[in-house]
């Protein structure tokens, strides 16, 4: 009886399909992906500081309850309207479109209220927009 002695080959792992694969989903992933800029909202964030900043111009307020009654500079909106609201700042802001806005809005608003404030400031050109917020103790 004749045994036949067997010799094991190495395994490889082929590099050259393992790269060509990645190379694959890199092109696949950079084809796919969008950069697509819709919309964008310039907003100048406040400073989160223990003091307030002595402001010397003029400033626009304009809060909103938690009922979603919106009020310019203490002077309650008729209605939750957009309208009524882009009206009441028109009338306040007049032609001045670099007076610097502070939004207040109450924790339990709803967020609808606060983004409709923003849009109206937004399509009146008014850029200088600060939200405010309090500062945990």
């Amino acid at each position: 009886m004749k045994f036949k002695i067997r010799q094991e080959e190495e395994l490889q792992i082929g590099l050259t399909p393992l790269i060509d694969v990645v190379f694959i989903l890199l092109i696949f992933f950079m084809v796919t992906t969008t950069f697509d800029r819709s919309s964008e909202l310039r907003i100048e964030l406040p400073d989160a500081t223990a003091q307030e900043k002595a402001t010397q111009e003029e400033t626009l307020e304009i809060a909103i309850d938690a009922n979603g009654q919106f009020f310019v500079n203490q002077v309650r909106v008729v209605s939750s309207s957009p309208k009524a609201l882009y009206l009441a700042i028109s009338k306040v802001a007049g032609d001045n479109r670099e007076m610097p806005v502070v939004l207040k809005a109450d924790a339990k608003t709803p967020h609808q209220y606060v983004v409709t404030a923003m849009d109206t400031i937004g399509r009146l050109g008014m850029t200088r927009l600060s939200i405010a917020t309090n500062i945990a103790q």
